[in-house]
């Protein structure tokens, strides 16, 4: 059976592609922040993953305000990236993994999640941009399943559907027949508002609380509704929900290998945590 070897959470805004593009990793004001993923990189160099599960929230390229799927899991043969309106550079496209993507769809069905199932699907900077982060090189040693995940349109999904969602794709990677070596990725937040009277809003302190509570306490997020978690971590800080989906997948216990929080960049709360499962 397939094995379930760790998770990471990292943030995706787009002005981390305009960096990557000019080559500012040693910039004062970037160096701490792209210096937090040289552990990863170790990782991943010794874990080798051959297919990473990725949650995270479409910004309008595949999906708009007339149409927003809760729940959409790609099952394309390969996913070509796009840039939904920050200039962000395109960068080389990645490989599907159609016989995971099928099963976690069939699995997740079973297990009565509704889903859109995309057979076509484009991804954006919260796909490609945490690719980069995690092999700079762009050139990827893994195949990818992206499972997107609503923030944008209300109603969203509660946090408690999210971290059950990567419970049920947990449970679906462990009974996956396969020999490759899975990971799983979530990308977004943390607190960030980029418009209203609260742009520029950050909560340190609840970043800090909700990022050790995914080591020690992870279903603590859950207590909250979204109205709840957009006052304290903001409206775009509610992308924690694929931070949640991701620790959902890797079952009750969890080794904190890595972590690191920086802020801001570009007015937003940067965390980044690496995570093995634990017996």
């Amino acid at each position: 059976m397939a094995q379930l070897i760790g998770g990471i959470t990292t943030s995706h805004v787009p002005a981390i592609g305009r960096a990557i593009a000019k080559n500012l990793q040693d910039d004062p004001y970037w160096k701490p922040f792209f210096d937090g993923f040289a552990p990863v990189h170790r990782w991943l160099a010794q874990a080798r993953p051959d297919v990473l599960v990725v949650f995270y929230n479409d910004h309008g390229l595949n999906f708009f305000l007339d149409k927003m799927p809760t729940f959409a899991i790609g099952a394309a043969p390969v996913y070509t990236t796009g840039d939904e309106g920050w200039g962000i550079p395109a960068l080389p496209s990645f490989d599907g993994d159609l016989d995971l993507s099928w099963h976690l769809i069939d699995a997740l069905v079973a297990d009565g999640f509704d889903l859109t199932t995309c057979q076509e699907m484009r991804v954006d900077h919260a796909v490609s941009l945490p690719m980069a982060l995690l092999w700079p090189d762009q050139n990827w040693p893994v195949k990818i399943v992206p499972v997107c995940i609503n923030t944008v349109q209300f109603p969203l999904p509660s946090a408690q559907r999210c971290y059950a969602l990567g419970e049920a794709i947990g449970r679906a990677i462990g009974r996956w027949d396969s020999d490759r070596r899975v990971a799983v990725l979530g990308t977004g937040g943390l607190s960030h508002q980029l418009d209203g009277t609260r742009a520029g809003f950050i909560n340190k302190d609840f970043d800090l609380q909700f990022m050790e509570s995914i080591i020690h306490d992870p279903t603590w997020a859950t207590q909250f509704s979204i109205k709840q978690l957009v006052e304290k971590a903001g409206t775009q800080g509610v992308e924690l929900l694929m931070w949640l989906a991701t620790r959902g997948a890797l079952g009750a216990l969890v080794r904190c290998v890595h972590r690191n929080y920086h802020l801001p960049i570009s007015n937003t709360a940067s965390g980044l945590m690496l995570l093995e499962p634990s017996a």
